[in-house]
Parts: structure tokens; C-alpha cells; sequence
């Protein structure tokens, strides 16, 4: 089932945003998520806000999903007016799920429309969907291309079919290849994403899914360890015993092996779990939430986040869209983080980037940690001594220490 929101204050039904969140927007980067919360079928491993036609029941519907969220993102555009937001141009906008592509592209395009009419897009803006392999076609793509689009997501997950059985994926392993080259005879940037880690999944078996994605020549990867999250149906296959447990050392190895594989291949790391061929590859809009930028999220449970406040809309697709319909904003709750907990979050994204984090945003305490970690060979010393904090290969893997230690807990 989707994880639960979390815990916050009353957000007003007009949305307006506190005085406060003007403080320094000029010099914020502002983007947008649109969730598209629709899947054919619900993966075991999958906690997101995704629904399938069989869970969403009456007051919703994948037909008129489009015109809903093209009516928060304009409801948000007047909101961030009302709110005296100055006027700033989207710099990168993402489609997610849920599967995007389920939709017409006709859909997608309409909806990015409504993001360049009510905020316009600056010049060279990146503009993302996710894409299952098995919901996209030459046609597709070129279509998404032409409205505007410039860069694809695509789920391949693994190359060997029963780890793909394992995940509850229904795509063939050769629909992925398939997919990139529609994407890229449409011009678009491709992206590819991996899980590792998968029960019953061998080291051999990693291999040939880095090969395998290696070999289609995308223009970046993303590989994230498998995370068993309580009251998904993977969990429950886990804990019955039916499928073996997740285990740590497994996650290193295999790691360990795609920085090298994709190293060699000539993609280089830029966060832990995303490597790019170069940094105009790079997904900007991930890069944008890792460096603090804001952001508004459209759709059900979607998170924004302009000026420190941060604020989630209602998770199901009919409670959404009753929202909608009564022009009122669809937000279920809101927060402004305190300075602690502002710091840990920063901490914890900038020391997984290869820009990493200034030691002057560190206090007294940060500071002295600093020394004990580049003996334990977590952090580079080269930029240590030049004032930054950046993860070395053994650090990529024990992040949380490193978070743990700069902050003195």
C-alpha cells in the first residue's frame, strides 16, 4: 500500500504562502512535479501513491486526470502571485508515478502546456517523464518530443526475467532496447533505471543487467539497492519466508560493481545512486531538489516545497479531485522544518553529490569530525583541504556515518 503522509499543520484552502517564503526566492531555482499516480499493475516492492483501476473507485479516472492537475498547476501559479512570489521561469519540470506514460501523450504535452502558459519555461529547461517500457512506442515518443519533452526515464529495472518476476514487472527485457531507440530517434535524452539487490537475485545476474544497459548507450543511469518497505506485498513474501531477505553485504558488492562497470563504460558518479556521461546528462531536476531549489508538486501526494515550507496534497486521486473541483487548494498539510532539522536534511543530500558541502555550513563540532573522516577514508581529502565535503567511493557506501558524524549523533 502507499506510505503514509506525514504528520503537519492545517494547510488553508487557499494555499497562500507566509511572507517569509519570498525571502531570497530571486535566488532559488523553481521547478515543477506533476505525479501521475496510475499503474497497470501494483509491484510488490512498490510503496509510492499509485493506484490501478481496480483500486480507484468512482470520483477519479485516468480519462480526466489531465484537465485535474492542469487545474492545481493553475490554481498554484495564482497562488504563488497572491503570495508575492516573483515572477521566475521553470527550470526543470518531471513527470512521475505511477507510470506517466499510461497516459496519452496528447495528455502530457496538454498538462506541460499549462506549466509553460502559467509560469513559462526558462530557455533550455529540462522537461522529464518516467516511462515503463511496455507503455511507449516510436509514436509516442515523438510526440512527447515534439511537445516539448527533452529527456526519458525508462524502468527497466533488471535484464533477467525472474528477477523482473521477483519485482512484479511486466515488461519483456528486450522492450527496454526497444524503448531507448524510439526515445532516441525522437531526439530525447534516455535515461535508464536500475534496482539491484532483489532476492533471489545473483552477482552474475547484476552483471548482465549493468552490460545490458551499458550496451543500449544511454546518457545516464541511475542503480538504487532494493528497499523492503513495510506493508508491500514483497515485505509480506519476506517475512512469510518465501523469498529470501535483502542483505547489506550483497548491496556493496554489487555497488561496488556498477561504479566500476559504468566507470569504465564513461559514465561518471554525481550522486550516489546516479551516474551521467557528462554534466549536461545530468537529471537537473533531481539536481534541484539535492541543492535546496523550490518546487511545486501537482497531484495526489505530491510534495512542494517554496521558501521552507514544504506541503503534501491529499493522497487519493478522488479526494484530490473533489478538491479540484471546489477550487480549493488539495494540500492535506503543511510544515516549516526547524533550523535542525533543515540542517540534517541539507547535510544528509549535499554529502551524497559530487559537489558535496561547503565545511563552512558545518559548526564547531562538523568541523573537528572533519579529519577523523579523511583517516577513515569516507571523505576526499584533496577537496577536505580546499573546503568541501565530498564522499570518496567507501564513503558513497557508508553515507548515513558520514551524516551521522559531521552532526555529532
Amino acid at each position: 500500500m502507499p506510505s503514509a503522509l506525514p504528520l503537519g499543520d492545517p494547510a488553508p484552502s487557499d494555499g497562500l504562502l507566509p511572507a517569509t517564503c519570498v525571502d531570497g526566492a530571486v535566488d532559488r531555482t523553481f521547478s515543477v512535479y506533476v505525479h501521475i499516480p496510475f499503474c497497470a499493475v501494483r509491484c510488490g516492492y512498490c510503496d509510492f501513491n499509485t493506484y490501478t483501476a481496480s483500486e480507484l473507485g468512482s470520483g477519479s479516472s485516468q480519462e480526466t486526470y489531465a484537465l485535474a492537475a492542469a487545474r492545481e498547476l493553475e490554481f498554484g501559479a495564482q497562488v504563488m502571485r497572491d503570495s508575492g512570489q516573483p515572477e521566475r521561469p521553470v527550470s526543470t519540470v518531471f513527470f512521475g508515478g505511477g507510470t506517466p506514460t499510461l497516459l496519452p501523450a496528447s495528455d502530457l504535452v496538454s498538462i506541460l502546456g499549462t506549466v509553460k502558459e502559467q509560469w513559462a519555461l526558462e530557455p533550455g529547461a529540462e522537461v522529464t517523464t518516467e516511462a515503463n517500457p511496455d507503455t511507449v512506442t516510436a509514436e509516442s515518443m515523438r510526440a512527447l518530443a515534439a511537445g516539448g519533452f527533452t529527456r526519458v526515464s525508462i524502468g527497466m529495472q533488471s535484464a533477467v526475467p525472474h528477477v523482473l518476476k521477483t519485482l512484479d514487472r511486466t515488461h519483456e527485457p528486450s522492450r527496454v532496447g526497444q524503448a531507448v531507440a524510439w526515445a532516441r530517434e525522437a531526439g530525447l535524452q534516455v535515461s535508464v533505471d536500475l534496482i539491484y539487490g532483489t532476492p533471489g537475485e545473483s552477482i552474475e545476474d547484476w552483471r548482465t543487467s549493468l552490460e545490458t544497459a551499458i550496451s543500449y548507450n544511454p546518457d545516464h543511469i541511475s542503480a538504487y539497492a532494493l528497499i523492503i518497505e513495510t506493508g508491500t506485498r514483497l515485505a509480506a513474501q519476506i517475512r512469510r519466508g518465501e523469498v529470501p531477505d535483502i542483505d547489506d553485504d550483497d548491496h556493496a558488492d554489487k555497488y561496488l560493481m556498477a561504479d566500476e562497470m559504468l566507470a569504465t563504460a564513461g559514465f561518471g558518479w554525481y550522486e550516489v545512486s546516479n551516474w551521467s556521461r557528462g554534466e549536461d546528462t545530468r537529471c537537473r531536476h533531481n539536481m534541484a531538489y539535492w541543492q535546496g531549489g523550490d518546487w511545486w508538486g501537482a497531484g495526489p501526494g505530491s510534495h512542494s516545497h517554496v521558501g521552507g515550507l514544504r506541503w503534501w496534497n491529499v493522497k487519493h486521486p478522488a479526494a484530490y479531485q473533489q478538491r479540484i473541483d471546489a477550487g480549493t487548494s488539495p494540500a492535506a498539510g503543511r510544515e516549516t522544518p526547524d533550523a535542525q532539522a533543515r540542517q540534517l536534511e541539507r547535510t544528509m543530500l549535499l554529502t551524497r553529490i559530487r559537489e558535496g558541502m561547503a565545511t563552512a555550513e558545518l559548526d564547531a563540532g562538523g568541523r573537528m569530525a572533519v579529519a577523523g573522516l579523511i583517516a577513515d577514508e569516507l571523505i576526499d581529502p584533496v577537496q577536505a583541504f580546499a573546503g568541501r565535503i565530498v564522499p570518496t567511493l567507501r564513503g558513497r557506501l557508508l553515507a548515513d556515518a558520514i551524516v551521522r558524524r559531521l552532526l555529532g549523533f
